[in-house]
């Protein structure tokens, strides 16, 4: 697959909407894959914050996940080969050192939301460039559920959660946030990460 749209974007502005990124027969499978894993129970709720700080809070994400290992289904599989081409490509021509791909299925239940936030910890860069992809067929506008982006300026972009969007943007650069959903919503949530770049000490 050429990424050569997102490239260009991610070059000139800093993030992508790609709306038919994948056909749809690979976005039904996702989501069944999706569905299978939460109806057995494997998915939690997310936390906030990292190491011993990491804690659940329902007042500022109310999101439940399930990390993509290779070889848990074809369909995400699939999915993660796509994004290990998009991490080479993002190599190749904007020299970005990407070194991984991370990503969980992320189901919103009805009232669920994630307030304002960056992707990157203060303290941590790894984490380079977000890739959301949108799983829910026939999404209509009273369902809620927007990922709202602040693009500076006073400027901000809602984006639907339809089935087969692609969202791409540089982690650190643009907060966001999920408005609540009155409905069940499907995405799988990854980061393009490099090696950390650590502080020199005194």
């Amino acid at each position: 697959m050429d990424f050569s749209s997102i490239i260009d974007d991610l070059a000139e502005r800093g993030w992508s909407l790609e709306p038919a990124f994948l056909p749809g027969d690979d976005v039904r499978l996702l989501a069944q894959e999706c569905r299978r894993r939460e109806a057995a129970g494997a998915l939690v709720p997310a936390a906030v914050g990292r190491g011993d700080a990491q804690a659940v809070h329902e007042g500022i994400r109310g999101d439940h996940i399930l990390w993509l290992e290779a070889g848990q289904s074809p369909a995400s599989d699939l999915y993660l080969q796509l994004m290990d081409g998009l991490r080479q490509q993002l190599n190749r021509e904007l020299y970005l050192g990407l070194e991984e791909f991370e990503c969980h299925f992320a189901v919103y239940p009805p009232g669920a939301f994630y307030k304002t936030h960056l992707d990157r910890f203060r303290d941590d860069d790894s984490r380079c460039v977000t890739a959301v992809f949108y799983l829910n067929p026939d999404w209509q506008p009273d369902h809620g559920g927007a990922l709202r982006m602040y693009l500076g300026d006073g400027r901000s972009q809602d984006i639907a959660p339809q089935a087969g969007t692609l969202v791409v943007f540089m982690s650190g650069d643009f907060p966001h946030e999920v408005l609540p959903t009155t409905v069940d919503r499907l995405s799988v949530t990854g980061w393009f990460r490099r090696r950390a770049v650590l502080p020199l000490s005194a």
